[in-house]
């Protein structure tokens, strides 16, 4: 009775310490939790997030009397990971990196309950804790992988069933018409939901970590195979019916009747080996050693952790560089180049919000036009960043119907610099028949990143250098290259390289000038 009464006053002092550590985090770091939640609003890949905190309240009530029994007492080591996930948050927020600040802020919502209450009460309540990272918005880099995967089997399992089919990369072609995976056929969101539910269901419903871990592979080969399956089904209704049905809104119906299906199928199964509910067992303690006196320094150093990545950005605010910024278009002709009126298929990327863009073309006498298209970003913030899924060579919805076809690594070596350049093929985005040729149709694409004067291939390479040195207070100028010619000319990557050997340093100096006119204005 003493124990009790002794865990129920440690209780008193424990849990509202722990309420306010996580209501601090939600008010310091509120734009990331809005973000997470316009996030989970606009897309459906993520809107089984809005389930995830009521599931995680009722998970941990759940265990309300276990709790009861452990006696809560701070945990100081916990300091360490709480500052190292205020790092990750800091650099996320000085790249602009959704994915980065969501995880680390949950970190931080799952790091105080051990850093307050102390591991032993943590232990108790580890999966709901653990669950509650379901609710960040991560996985869409799985996307493109998931889009092959999707594609390649349905064009398999089609020519097993007799049909003959045309394949240009992620579209292909039957004689009952023209057939393109997109981004809504790539499983994800079976993907995602399956996941969750799965792993849901296996910490309820087994008491073995071996069968929970099992079930949960089991629901993501479901919901993997499941989409597979659906997109061959939806392609071999289509043609067996003229197109009459599994199109359109049919098209997206079924796709939600068949993901109801497999969960239902992932449901029996799991049923079928359902072990009893085991009574929960009481956790080992170690004899309390006056928490209370440990508990108020390890607040404040909790809440100075939690605050500083906020001093630090607001360190690295650099107002007056958000004046009207213009590109010039650099002066080749010392080499050569003059500008050009010659006519290119015509494209140009999508890019969100740049500060300054220019889009010209060049070409030496009687030789075959280049274009060149630069995207500079300065200040940037969440609506305008070099690095972001919204900038791409091609829109989803481009009206030049372009498709990229093909992308790789090209080494170069410009004014004594080694250089990756990324080659992307961008060829007409309607196919032709059978036996359609298109190997010299389209542009080819060279891209690269210049941050703060560093050339970078990567997208993490570029993040990483713009977040170090904005933190270095050097600013984050960076812009965005491309360079493209058209493949029917011939010859257009000796084209490219050529035109990059001859012009680097213009094109550098230009971006170099840009950037200092942001420094004087400073």
């Amino acid at each position: 009775m003493k124990v009790l009464e002794s865990n129920a006053a440690g209780w008193r002092q424990a849990l509202p310490a722990c309420l306010v550590m996580l209501a601090a985090i939600l008010l310091l770091y509120r734009d990331t939790a809005i973000a997470m939640v316009e996030i989970w609003s606009r897309s459906e890949t993520f809107a089984h997030a809005y389930v995830v905190p009521p599931i995680v309240l009722w998970l941990i009530w759940r265990q309300r009397s276990l709790l009861a029994r452990l006696a809560p007492r701070p945990a100081p080591v916990f300091l360490l990971p709480i500052m190292l996930m205020a790092l990750l948050w800091l650099l996320g927020d000085l790249a602009a990196v959704n994915s980065a600040t969501q995880l680390a802020m949950t970190a931080l919502l799952v790091l105080v309950v051990p850093a307050t209450l102390g591991w032993t009460v943590t232990r108790a309540i580890a999966f709901p804790l653990g669950f509650l990272f379901f609710a960040v918005p991560i996985g869409e880099f799985m996307m493109p992988q998931l889009m092959i995967w999707t594609a390649d089997f349905t064009i398999m399992a089609l020519r097993f069933s007799g049909i003959p089919v045309y394949q240009d990369g992620l579209q292909f072609i039957i004689p009952s018409g023209n057939w393109s995976v997109v981004e809504a056929c790539s499983g994800i969101r079976y993907m995602m939901a399956s996941l969750m539910v799965g792993t849901l269901f296996a910490y309820l419903n087994f008491s073995r970590v071996s069968k929970r871990w099992l079930f949960v592979i089991f629901a993501a080969l479901l919901a993997l195979v499941g989409n597979w399956v659906r997109a061959y089904l939806t392609v071999l209704l289509g043609h067996l019916s003229g197109n009459q049905l599994a199109t359109g809104v049919d098209h997206l119906i079924y796709g939600w009747v068949f993901f109801g299906i497999l969960m239902l199928a992932m449901f029996m199964v799991g049923s079928r080996w359902a072990e009893p509910e085991a009574a929960a067992a009481m956790p080992r303690q170690k004899p309390s050693a006056a928490p209370s006196k440990q508990r108020w320094p390890l607040l404040l150093a909790i809440a100075l952790a939690l605050a500083a990545p906020h001093l630090l950005v607001s360190a690295t605010q650099a107002p007056g560089l958000l004046s009207v910024l213009t590109l010039q278009a650099p002066d080749l002709s010392s080499k050569g180049w003059e500008p050009s009126q010659a006519m290119m298929k015509h494209w140009q990327p999508g890019l969100e919000n740049p500060r300054a863009e220019l889009q010209t073309f060049y070409a030496r006498p009687n030789g075959a036009a280049i274009g060149l298209h630069l995207g500079y970003y300065r200040q940037q913030d969440y609506q305008s960043k070099l690095i972001s899924s919204n900038n791409v060579l091609v829109r989803p919805d481009d009206r030049w119907g372009w498709t990229a076809a093909a992308d790789s690594q090209i080494p170069l070596l410009v004014a004594g610099q080694a250089q990756r350049w990324r080659s992307t093929w961008l060829r007409p985005k309607q196919l032709g028949g059978f036996g359609f040729d298109p190997a010299q149709e389209g542009l080819q694409v060279w891209q690269i990143y210049w941050v703060n004067g560093r050339v970078l291939s990567s997208d993490w390479q570029a993040k990483l250098f713009g977040a170090l040195y904005r933190l270095a207070g050097r600013g984050d100028d960076a812009a965005v290259i491309y360079v493209y010619a058209d493949k029917s000319a011939g010859q257009a990557e000796t084209l490219l390289a050529d035109f990059l050997r001859d012009n680097w340093a213009a094109i550098d100096a230009s971006l170099e000038r840009t950037r200092e006119s942001g420094q004087a204005s400073k």
